[in-house]
């Protein structure tokens, strides 16, 4: 189907293009007929979205394919946000392992920020107003 090519890897996309979030969503609800004038080849499917405007790359996404347990319509859209959202968070694993040690650096700063203001308030107040008288 995808002429011998392996497909794309889409959780890189994401990551790789600047608001690719919104690009992917684009890419899979943007299928439509070509405009007045505009032929394409045997294979190839109209995407504005795309560079070029033709993708090789069937509609993915349809309408009634999936069922929800909680009664969500299965709109291309949604199924499109489900699945741009799930690449996003497969496209970054290490997310939360970032965010726990950004609140541990948070914390030992914090408590670096105390030492460091008793340090300077009460250990150098005694150098710092000390007299000298030249006599």
């Amino acid at each position: 189907m995808n002429g011998g090519a392996l497909p794309p890897d889409l959780s890189l996309i994401i990551k790789a293009r600047d608001n690719g979030e919104n690009y992917l969503f684009s890419l899979l609800t943007g299928y439509s007929d070509p405009p007045y004038g505009m032929e394409l080849r045997e294979g190839l499917y109209y995407n504005p979205y795309f560079s070029g405007g033709a993708i090789a790359m069937f509609p993915p996404l349809a309408d009634g394919k999936v069922e929800y347990p909680d009664g969500t319509k299965a709109t291309v859209s949604q199924m499109a946000k489900d699945v741009t959202t799930l690449l996003a968070y497969s496209s970054s694993k290490e997310q939360d392992e970032r965010k726990k040690m950004g609140i541990k650096t948070i914390i030992g700063a914090a408590f670096l920020l105390v030492v460091i203001y008793y340090h300077k308030r009460f250990r150098w107040n005694l150098i710092k107003h000390r007299r000298v008288n030249f006599e």
